[in-house]
């Protein structure tokens, strides 16, 4: 399996694919969903991971899945750890 070399965080895609395009803030988008407005402002400038819970609450009012927002999130920590953590010293187990 290969993994996106530059995935957008899920801030990035928020953003850009809905916040800009619905001329919707995040203090907009945090009343509607429930959530503090920080939450929203945070995950937009990648200082925080999306969560279970926001994934399923922007699930619900974009008429996407959790399952679309937390792949973002997967793709973009995997492509991080990717970049920082070195596994070529560690040998396979033999298959039995």
């Amino acid at each position: 399996m290969s993994l996106i070399s530059h995935p957008s965080h899920p801030g990035e895609v928020l953003q850009e694919l809905y916040l800009e395009p619905l001329a919707l803030s995040a203090f907009a988008l945090a009343k509607r969903v429930h959530v503090p407005r920080t939450r929203i402002e945070r995950l937009v400038r990648g200082d925080n991971a999306l969560t279970a819970d926001t994934a399923m609450r922007f699930a619900k009012v974009f008429g996407t899945t959790p399952e679309y927002w937390m792949n973002l999130q997967r793709a973009w920590d995997l492509a991080r750890a990717q970049e920082r953590i070195d596994v070529s010293d560690i040998e396979p187990l033999a298959a039995a």
